[in-house]
């Protein structure tokens, strides 16, 4: 980068202080709050402020269009804001399925109509999106789903029923997956943003082992869906499927899912001389423990970095990765890893379900250690990634 070059960041990064120190409300430090729409939890005071004035800024969405309510900003400058923010303990409060999975696939695929209507609510934070994607016969293999959505000349009229559909009980829309030609498979199926408000849609929670019900069964009876709502060409939503799921891949392996964090959010080195207590130089007591987490933290940042690289690498290239089929395989082990490390730290106090006796990060961590067992099941499960990663990276062909 040129010296201007430089000297534009280092501006960039005194304007990104100065705004952080007017606008973050210091009561937020170290607290994330970015996916608690999927929760159904409705922000209030500093939380909303927050969010409020992330979302005004565009900062939530530092990349997306300016045009569209996005920050507008470059990639370097977007990791001076991120670095900014993690100085003073700052998390973006925006988050959840439209930032990390529909958005960044509306604004490769969508039409300037559809993401003037849709980006604003995704950037601000205000509006909620679902993933009508499986369907009790068509998981692994999604391209048996049978949801139909019929031409009725003036609309689309969507029957059938979809599964494990995050936060579909408090999301305001859902990009759905739906069958537009029945003689064909991959190639029979469009793409179609769907109101939840819609009369004819029923949602149904199913409730897992770790206590919360963020998944749902979703059932479209005489659905009725303006033509409008159809992204991409007709029968051309196999693509656009798929480019979706790369972004979601990236950000569970990121780290953008939930469910497999959760609980005491401080470095687990910290967390273990709490409980564990330390030895005469200030070590963490236990030696076996304390390799197992400086092996785990190596993993985790080296991880990290990959993330980084791939992301830089990707900027110049905006087709499908299979690369984030390694990504999500890769951060999900170490999400599962970390939840059970946390257990074993804690000891008794982690097995708490409720009640007295146990702090809320400690409840919390036994049930972010049951949820996280799913992160390897949803956005696309282990074994089928490891076949992507045979066929597409690796090049391994099955033998006929």
């Amino acid at each position: 980068m040129s010296a201007a070059g430089n000297d534009d960041l280092e501006s960039f990064r005194a304007e990104v202080r100065a705004w952080l120190a007017e606008n973050f409300p210091p009561s937020l430090k170290d607290r994330d709050v970015s996916m608690t729409a999927m929760a159904g939890i409705e922000l209030s005071g500093d939380a909303k402020l927050w969010r409020d004035r992330m979302g005004a800024k565009g900062w939530g969405t530092p990349t997306y269009p300016s045009q569209y309510g996005g920050g507008g900003l470059t990639a370097a400058q977007a990791k001076v804001l991120q670095q900014e923010m993690a100085k003073i303990g700052a998390r973006n409060p925006i988050g959840g399925m439209g930032v990390m999975m529909f958005g960044p696939t509306l604004l490769e695929y969508g039409s300037e109509e559809q993401k003037h209507r849709h980006v604003p609510g995704i950037v601000t934070g205000t509006v909620r999106w679902c993933q009508g994607y499986s369907e009790p016969n068509a998981g692994s293999d999604l391209a048996a789903l049978r949801t139909q959505a019929v031409d009725m000349g003036d609309h689309w009229l969507v029957n059938g029923q979809k599964i494990w559909t995050s936060g579909a009980q408090f999301a305001d829309w859902c990009f759905c997956l739906v069958r537009t030609d029945n003689t064909r498979k991959h190639e029979g199926i469009s793409f179609l943003l769907i109101d939840m408000k819609s009369p004819g849609i029923e949602v149904r929670p199913i409730k897992l082992i770790s206590g919360h019900s963020p998944f749902c069964e979703t059932f479209f009876t005489d659905v009725k869906v303006p033509k409008e709502n159809l992204m991409g060409p007709l029968n051309g939503g196999w693509t656009i499927g798929k480019r979706l799921l790369q972004f979601e891949r990236a950000g569970l392996g990121s780290g953008g899912g939930s469910a497999g964090r959760g609980g005491d959010g401080r470095g687990m080195d910290q967390i273990a001389r709490d409980y564990v207590g330390t030895d005469a130089k200030g070590r963490i007591a236990d030696p076996d423990l304390r390799a197992r987490i400086a092996r785990h933290q190596m993993d985790a940042r080296a991880f990290q970095l990959t993330i980084a690289r791939a992301q830089a690498e990707a900027k110049s290239n905006m087709n499908p990765s299979a690369t984030t089929s390694i990504m999500k395989n890769a951060g999900s082990r170490l999400q599962q890893e970390r939840a059970e490390l946390l257990l074993e730290i804690m000891g008794a106090q982690g097995l708490g379900w409720e009640g007295e006796g146990y702090s809320r990060d400690e409840i919390e961590s036994t049930r972010a250690w049951l949820g996280g067992k799913a992160v390897t099941i949803y956005g696309g499960t282990y074994e089928i990634q490891n076949n992507i990663i045979a066929k597409r990276i690796l090049g391994l062909l099955d033998h006929q």
